[in-house]
């Protein structure tokens, strides 16, 4: 147990000191000015190309989602995300420990003895592959579906919509994320930077107020004009649990034939049945589904 409180405090000292770091010095793998320089991007981009040009340019909970992105994108890793991962890192080993074996022992593939582009490639597909396969889980889990909602109660597309997510959404794709890269080993803090931001960039477009679907890219490349399909209220019959459930992919959606963009969704309506009912504050969507009356 010692060890776990070890575990804890240096977790929050560590992880404390990171962020203040991030904050006091810049750097090419800054994720919180990288952050920021993403979100003005696309928001520019937003302002100047405009898919639905009644929309305000503060759009409908455009600041509970600005802070949902440094929530989510910080301080939640600060209150309970770090450890979490640690622990359960450590946990995981000690178990294996228990019968004779190491992470290592089940180590399938080493990056390190890949072409630089190919490592990148490749844990780009895996980390994408094992998100889609969550995201799908999210949706078909009544249980995960309660804290998916959250991000499905958004009205109005923008870019800073793509991190308004419950707290619990993370443990989840995390915890099933954690396998498949201990399998893999010799991705890098560069590997990992490119990748994160290959995503983060790639989903505030796919959230964003543009109408853009990149021509024939779209069967690889997720897009505005196919996710907020994923958004819309109203299911097709076939596909009662969701539809586009890509990350940064189309690819998957369109081999697991759940892809579905039946003609120009501009002006759908968003959200989910019963969603009239659902907390609108950030405080009561952070304690949902508990009682909020």
């Amino acid at each position: 147990m010692e060890k776990y409180i070890e575990i804890f405090k240096n977790s929050y000292y560590g992880y404390f000191n990171y962020l203040w770091k991030e904050i006091t010095h810049f750097h090419w793998e800054n994720y919180f000015y990288g952050l920021i320089l993403v979100s003005l991007i696309v928001w520019a981009l937003e302002l100047l190309f405009p898919w639905r040009k009644d929309q305000k340019i503060f759009r409908k909970d455009f600041w509970m989602d600005t802070f949902y992105m440094f929530f989510n994108f910080f301080l939640l890793n600060l209150i309970v995300l770090i450890f979490l991962s640690n622990a359960t890192a450590e946990l995981f080993n000690d178990l294996l420990s228990l019968i004779g074996l190491k992470i290592s022992d089940f180590q399938l593939l080493d990056l390190n003895a890949l072409p630089f582009g190919l490592d990148l490639l490749v844990f780009f597909l895996i980390t994408d592959f094992v998100q889609w396969n969550t995201h799908r889980l999210l949706h078909y889990s009544p249980f995960l579906w309660n804290f998916h909602k959250v991000h499905h109660s958004i009205k109005e597309m923008g870019f800073a919509g793509h991190l308004r997510y419950h707290w619990m959404e993370p443990i989840v794709y995390k915890s099933l994320l954690y396998i498949p890269l201990a399998v893999i080993g010799g991705f890098d803090v560069q590997s990992v930077a490119i990748v994160h931001f290959s995503a983060l960039t790639i989903g505030h477009l796919n959230h964003a107020n543009l109408g853009w679907d990149y021509g024939v890219l779209k069967y690889i490349f997720n897009n505005p004009k196919m996710h907020i399909w994923h958004h819309a209220k109203e299911l097709p019959e076939n596909h009662q649990y969701g539809v586009n459930f890509g990350i940064s992919l189309s690819l998957w959606d369109y081999l697991f034939k759940t892809s579905h963009v039946p003609h120009d969704g501009r002006d759908i309506e968003l959200g989910f049945e019963g969603d009239e009912e659902f907390p609108k504050d950030f405080i009561k969507q952070t304690i949902y589904p508990a009682k909020t009356k």
